[in-house]
């Protein structure tokens, strides 16, 4: 009764209205009367034609332009991105070719209709201040992931390395300069302003990306990682200090000149430090958990954030810098800085900062260089680049200590340039210090020392590789029987370090577990892994501490994850490897996506899928490339483990198939020996009734444990039965075998443990 007022309420208001604004609309078209033009009426006999020129009009609107520039570039990008992970290079090459791409140098120049209307010279300052924008947000967050405790610690070797680094390139730089400045430097520059820029120009390291190659090739933990993290972190305070002073020089004309400016940014910066971060500590210290950044809380830091940019950049240093600045004297509150991060770091690297990378590659016209001529000289500053920062970086390196082998690895990081490099080029590029073709020149430069990084890391790793691999000492004992135990999901580590504990219960002292935890580089920064770690960890070592158990604990970012758990469990020669799948969902980080992040597992032999709504069975068939990888790779047992509510391990079902399948009977005796478990074994194809030895070994285990082994014949196997069950050990291929025959009794199965021998 109630649905049915409520619906005629809603008709007759509807109704009611409309037609008091028809009638109205009809009174109100006769007042046009009077009105009525010669060119009134040529529109309305066009009406066809009006509608195009409106439809043109809001299609080239500004607002309209920037929407579809923004989306091109992002989807590019992204592409690009993509294309560059795959082939084992920063994505930040990606993006840097997106936006040549889409610049002058390839759409401009082969599409240049459909450059000319989707980047219009009209629209180019809408997109470089938003750009703008991005980058100061950027700058923010690198100055936040900036730890001056390790700069602290390790402060000594960390500036020798770096300011060789920086010293080096720089003096090749300003010798590079006095060689080009009579062809290439504008006119209107003096010799002082271009030599300072293209040496800056040479000296600057890219601390975010060698910061992810760090995390991805796994050294994050290691002293090199340390001491290469502390050398690009030094490396751009000083040469952000340095580019402040370069930028007052050249903007002031002179040195004398520049004093004032120089003068005025030492204050600014002793303001920071002295005056605005204690402030920010004491805030960060009381709103340090999320539901207390609230939005008044957010405004302040945003605020010092703009206040800062604009400081600096009404000084004469850059609004960069003061955004640099700003994320140093952010509260060093780890969880605070997480948080803060968290919010602006998607919308500056997703949204903002690849319209820095276009707009960058619509400065860049490599087609200007179009003489042989200039592409030496482009090799030259490659060369002086090169030389100047991988030997500046390795001889320091080796000065302070470091053997070879991580010399020139520090070498090939502090030869990264990426994002930095270009928005050096930038700064110098609007101040009218580089050409358009000396820019050009310095783009390709930074792509090509960033590109060879990784293969440079190869090259030392393949000619001097690392004589002893970081593996914990359980893994490198001789003697003992040892289990590699890698998870996704936490919780799931811990019924998984349950399974293993109950194969080494009794001796836990000839015995090791090692936990290995490994997530995809992307998802991590410098920042947060520590705290990511700890997370990850910890439901494993509270698991662990309540079974009165030691595990070692590894963990990694990751590139390749499916190359790093075969790595780890050969070099590490474990006897066994378990990997587990998800009650809930399939967990990709350790076999990679089976059958897709919305399979839910209903039985362990049926899965529904809650896109398609259809079950279907699981079958090893479906394991995507990686989880093949890794089954094939391994070189020790591997163990998948398919969890179903295992809360106790008791009772064990073990069916036989073949003879390949006796392999089974050494962790039955395992889990009678060290969890008392009852094991009952099924003699599906007589293989055991047939072969005298399995006999015996089966009497064995039952004269040293009576009532905990017994075999069964009978081929039917009862429901009631399987649900009395604990956990089901059996064979890869005979799980196969079962899968492929529709098994009904698989239907009722309880947890299961599928071994590869």
């Amino acid at each position: 009764m109630k649905n049915i007022r409520n619906l005629l309420f809603y008709t007759l208001t509807i109704g009611a209205f409309s037609v008091l604004m028809y009638l109205i609309i009809i009174q109100g078209e006769k007042l046009e009367a009077g009105k009525v033009t010669i060119e009134k009426v040529a529109e309305t006999s066009s009406h066809w034609y009006q509608f195009i020129e409106t439809y043109r009009q809001n299609i080239s609107s500004p607002l309209a332009i920037l929407l579809l520039q923004i989306i091109t570039i992002i989807i590019v990008a992204r592409a690009f991105g993509y294309i560059c992970k795959k082939i084992k290079q920063p994505t930040v090459i990606g993006e840097i070719a997106a936006g040549i791409f889409l610049g002058p140098s390839f759409i401009g120049m082969y599409y240049p209709e459909f450059s000319g209307f989707l980047f219009p010279v009209k629209s180019l300052g809408n997109l470089q201040f938003l750009s703008q924008i991005g980058l100061i947000l950027f700058m923010f967050v690198i100055g936040m992931e900036l730890d001056l405790k390790i700069l602290k610690n390790k402060a000594q070797e960390a500036v020798v390395v770096s300011h060789a680094s920086i010293i080096f390139p720089f003096a090749l730089g300003i010798g590079l300069a006095f060689v080009i400045y009579e062809q290439f430097a504008p006119k209107e520059v003096n010799f002082l302003s271009f030599a300072l820029f293209t040496g800056i120009a040479l000296s600057i390291t890219a601390f975010p990306v060698l910061a992810r190659i760090v995390q991805e090739r796994g050294l994050s933990k290691t002293k090199l990682g340390t001491m290469a993290i502390t050398c690009a972190a030094t490396d751009d305070i000083t040469a952000w200090c340095i580019l402040a002073a370069v930028i007052a020089i050249v903007k002031a004309g002179t040195f004398v000149s520049s004093v004032y400016t120089i003068l005025m940014a030492a204050s600014y910066v002793l303001i920071m430090l002295k005056v605005v971060q204690p402030f920010l500590k004491k805030l960060g210290d009381v709103y340090s958990y999320k539901e207390g950044l609230t939005k008044p809380v957010v405004a302040v830091f945003f605020i010092t954030l703009l206040v800062s940019s604009y400081a600096t950049e009404v000084i004469g240093i850059h609004a960069l810098f003061g955004a640099f600045m700003a994320g140093v004297i952010m509260p060093a509150n780890q969880n605070f800085r997480n948080i803060f991060i968290e919010k602006v770091e998607d919308v500056a690297l997703v949204l903002l900062l690849p319209l820095f990378f276009v707009f960058t590659g619509l400065r860049t016209q490599i087609g200007l260089l179009n003489d042989p001529y200039l592409w030496q000289i482009t090799g030259l500053i490659i060369a002086a680049a090169v030389i100047g920062k991988f030997a500046g970086s390795a001889i320091a390196a080796k000065f302070v200590g470091q053997n070879w082998r991580d010399s020139l690895i520090l070498g090939a990081l502090m030869n990264t340039r990426g994002l930095m490099e270009l928005v050096v080029l930038n700064i110098g590029y609007d101040l009218g210090v580089l050409t358009p073709e000396i820019f050009a020149m310095m783009v390709i430069m930074a792509l090509v020392t960033t590109c060879m990084t990784g293969p440079a890391l190869d090259l030392v790793n393949r000619f001097l590789p690392e004589k002893n691999p970081e593996l914990p000492e359980s893994v490198i004992e001789t003697g003992k029987y040892t289990i590699l135990v890698s998870f996704g999901s936490p919780q799931r580590g811990r019924s998984m370090l349950r399974l293993a504990h109950s194969f080494i219960k009794k001796a836990p002292s000839n015995a090791s577990i090692t936990a290995l935890h490994l997530s995809p580089s992307n998802d991590l920064n410098q920042f947060n892994s520590d705290e990511y770690e700890q997370e990850s960890f910890e439901p494993i070592k509270q698991e662990a501490s309540k079974l009165n158990l030691p595990v070692v604990t590894m963990f990694k970012p990751s590139q390749n994850i499916d190359r790093d758990i075969i790595e780890t469990a050969n070099v590490g020669n474990f006897d066994l490897l378990l990997v587990g799948i998800g009650h809930n969902v399939f967990e990709g980080t350790i076999l990679g996506k089976v059958l897709g992040f919305t399979t839910k597992i209903i039985s362990p032999e049926r899965l529904y899928d809650t896109i398609t709504g259809k079950e279907r069975f699981f079958d090893y068939s479906v394991f995507d490339d990686r989880t093949k990888h890794i089954i094939k790779s391994v070189r020790i047992p591997v163990g998948i483990f398919v969890e179903k509510e295992l809360t106790k391990i008791e009772n064990i079902f073990i069916p036989i198939f073949s003879l390949s399948d006796s392999f089974l009977l050494v962790f039955a005796q395992k889990l009678i020996h060290h969890s008392e478990a009852r094991v009952i074994i099924l003699d599906a194809s007589g293989v055991i009734r047939q072969n005298p030895e399995l006999k015996e070994t089966i009497s064995a285990i039952e004269q040293i444990a009576p009532n905990h082994i017994a075999l069964y014949h009978d081929k039917k196997i009862e429901k009631e039965f399987l649900e009395q069950q604990d956990l089901m050990l059996i064979s890869m291929d005979s799980w196969k075998k079962a899968v492929e025959t529709h098994s009904l009794w698989l239907s009722h199965s309880p947890s299961v443990l599928m071994i590869r021998s």
